[in-house]
């Protein structure tokens, strides 16, 4: 690590933050393990209103173990797991690391093309999936024999089994409302088949089941546990490999840094999905740490989370900024409180000043930002969760975490304070490399173990880091470096604008041409003429949009960031099909000079 004085951040973290985490000794079921020691008798998983103890949980975690090692599996085998949150995906996530087999977490409501990329990149040999989901793999399976010609054995995950028995009772009713969230949940009628391979129900063998023989070898800390998959923002996903030591350094790391964190007397809300880091390390991995009572939500629902609090407050609540706005206002317009929440984690995206002082104003408590990527587990560093945190900054590397600012075009040389350049972060959060992929890996991984995250950014005197936006995005037009981010945030003042991306367009011999995707807000109307004006007095002229779409909503990933990717292609496919209906989709409305 580097010395203390070259760490200027340390004297910002948060009363006792620890500069050093302890190096990890246990995997990752250690700590699930370790909860079940301490907090028995505690709720570990709520799930519409059903608590499972931890020592229930424990218990099917055992049994699920013994179904998937009857199953052929053990250390190093690869499972695949698709599902939405739900108790099912904190059963099989434990039952896999208990054995020492490497999970590759998949979104469930992945269509057919990108599972057969997934399936076949990670060559898994078991599924566990939600049963709606196995429709688009059997798609996968016969676009990629392949995938089906490896796998041994598929289990099917039934959402209404882990709902408690008078809610299950009440999705049976002969009722037009309870028919329609029962098909939400769950498959009516028989699962679909998958081509030559045999599916088998998870919740039927897990209860059949007799626990796990404790001699059963499992994990070393330095093993794979998981396969996350990443790249949404650059191109074809890649498997980015994590070890059991990446995943409990950062969790705890985690911990560590929210101050004031009481052991067996939390409660996290499960709004983010298990399937992505943030929400891995957050809302499945970190809370065995601390024994909290982890409230799973299937989705992010504005209802489900304003009920839940008000029988199981949430302590703390990780999220991205859409998700504070909208349960603000919510709770605002229905009266309903959101006292208690003492920590709330921001991810993904900047949270607005306005955003966080009305959250905290409804919570009294902190909402901070924070900053990260898949590749570190996925946490950097994030703002401290006291009066010093700074909406404008992404915060303060984590502890044990070294931070470097470095060329772009050359990233053995450091710039000085001030100067914008690739952040550089090396810890023991960082990845080993991606799945199958060296050259990729070489291109973000140096040899002395550095990640590249893509990003540039400003170190501040006092440590704290700005993001000024990321490499790959920068729109170079007539020579000049534009940065979206920077655009986004003056357009988004506009009370015409509800939500916007700037992307940058091919444009001859000047580069790229800016280009602004908008969402209006309700009743509004908008011309570019407008735009170029309120740019001209806000920002420099090369950064003034050229071209202004308008469309119905914007492409996000699964925790809410906009895809500039996929805005890009949209617009230059013409495939824009949520343009404004006044003018034709998929052309701009205006053209500036």
């Amino acid at each position: 690590m580097v010395a203390t004085s070259s760490r200027p951040w340390l004297s910002k973290y948060a009363p006792g933050v620890p500069a050093e985490i302890p190096s990890p000794t246990q995997p990752v079921y250690g700590g699930l393990e370790q909860a079940a020691r301490l907090y028995r008798k505690r709720p570990a998983v709520e799930f519409m209103g059903r608590r499972t103890t931890y020592a229930e949980l424990i218990d099917q975690v055992s049994r699920a173990a013994e179904v998937l090692r009857a199953h052929g599996v053990g250390k190093g085998s690869i499972i695949a797991i698709a599902l939405p949150n739900c108790p099912q995906h904190v059963v099989a996530f434990y039952a896999a690391m208990r054995l020492g087999a490497i999970v590759a977490e998949h979104n469930p409501t992945y269509g057919a093309v990108q599972f057969a990329h997934q399936l076949k990149d990670c060559g898994a040999t078991h599924l566990i999936a939600w049963d709606k989901a196995l429709e688009s793999v059997a798609g996968a399976m016969r676009a990629e024999p392949t995938v089906a010609a490896k796998m041994e054995v598929a289990f099917s995950v039934d959402l209404t089994a882990a709902l408690p028995a008078s809610k299950r009772f009440a999705l049976r009713l002969p009722l037009p409302r309870a028919r329609a969230l029962r098909e939400d949940m769950t498959v009516v009628g028989a699962n679909p088949a998958l081509p030559g391979v045999r599916v088998t129900s998870w919740e039927k063998a897990v209860k059949r089941a007799r626990r796990l023989d404790p001699w059963v070898p499992g994990a070393s800390i330095d093993d794979i546990a998981l396969l996350q998959y990443t790249g949404g923002t650059t191109g074809v996903p890649k498997g980015a490999i994590l070890s059991h030591r990446n995943l409990v350094a950062n969790a705890t790391q985690s911990v560590c840094w929210v101050a004031g964190l009481r052991p067996g007397d939390e409660t996290f809300y499960a709004v983010l999905p298990f399937f992505h880091a943030f929400g891995m390390n957050l809302c499945l991995v970190a809370p065995q740490l601390v024994g909290a009572t982890i409230v799973v939500f299937p989705k992010f629902s504005v209802d489900m989370v304003l009920a839940a609090h008000k029988h199981t407050p949430a302590t703390l609540f990780p999220g991205v900024p859409p998700m504070f706005d909208r349960l603000e206002r919510a709770a605002s317009e229905r009266g309903a409180s959101l006292q208690g929440i003492r920590h709330a984690i921001c991810g993904a995206m900047a949270v607005t000043p306005a955003v966080a002082e009305r959250w905290e104003a409804a919570t009294g408590g902190l909402l901070v930002g924070g900053y990260g990527l898949t590749e570190a587990s996925p946490i950097v560093g994030g703002n401290p969760t006291t009066e010093l945190r700074r909406p404008d900054c992404i915060g303060l590397p984590f502890p044990s975490t070294e931070a470097r600012i470095v060329d772009p075009a050359d990233p053995s040389r450091d710039l000085p304070e001030g100067e914008a350049g690739e952040l550089l972060v090396r810890g023991p959060q960082v990845f080993s490399g991606y799945w199958n992929d060296p050259v990729e890996t070489a291109a973000v991984l140096t040899p002395d173990g550095w990640l590249r995250t893509g990003d540039l950014v400003v170190m501040e005197p006092d440590g704290f880091l700005r993001l000024v936006d990321r490499i790959k995005e920068i729109i170079v037009t007539g020579g000049f470096n534009v940065y979206p981010s920077q655009i986004e945030k003056e357009l988004a003042l506009m009370p015409e604008i509800l939500d916007v991306a700037v992307v940058g367009m091919p444009s001859g011999d000047l580069g790229e041409r800016v280009v602004a995707a908008v969402v209006l807000a309700p009743g509004a109307k908008l011309e570019l003429e407008q735009v170029v004006e309120w740019g001209r007095q806000r920002l420099a002229r090369y950064a003034v949009p050229r071209e202004l779409f308008v469309v119905q909503d914007l492409p996000r990933s699964q925790i809410g960031k906009a895809l500039r990717r996929i805005v890009r292609t949209q617009i230059l496919e013409g495939s824009t099909v949520q343009a404004a209906p006044a003018k034709s989709p998929g052309l701009p409305l205006a053209s500036a000079p």
